[in-house]
């Protein structure tokens, strides 16, 4: 027959949760770490985290936002200098009519 069902306590979710939240490991190498399927790693973070004790963003969300910013910074330096070789090329000045 098929394999049983592993059944944890409340207790051992929560702590479970916490070590999640914890971590700056992914919860799939957790997962496989603890032997228990990401999934439902996923479904105890849902019902168990408290976001009182939570920091407001996660340090891979702060990472996205700093890169992003950089980029837009690349692309406004670029655009800067865009428009400063513009200004600086001189008028064509035609011959009149």
């Amino acid at each position: 027959m098929g394999e049983q069902r592993q059944r944890y306590d409340e207790k051992f979710r929560r702590e479970t949760v916490k070590y999640l939240l914890e971590q700056t490991k992914s919860v799939e190498d957790i997962s496989l770490e603890l032997n228990i399927p990401a999934k439902t790693l996923h479904g105890w973070k849902a019902k168990y985290r408290e976001l009182k004790n939570e920091p407001i963003a996660t340090l891979e969300r702060v990472r996205e936002l700093e890169q992003l910013i950089a980029e837009q910074k690349r692309e406004i330096q670029m655009r800067d200098k865009r428009i400063a070789d513009v200004e600086e090329e001189p008028l064509f000045v035609g011959t009149p009519l």
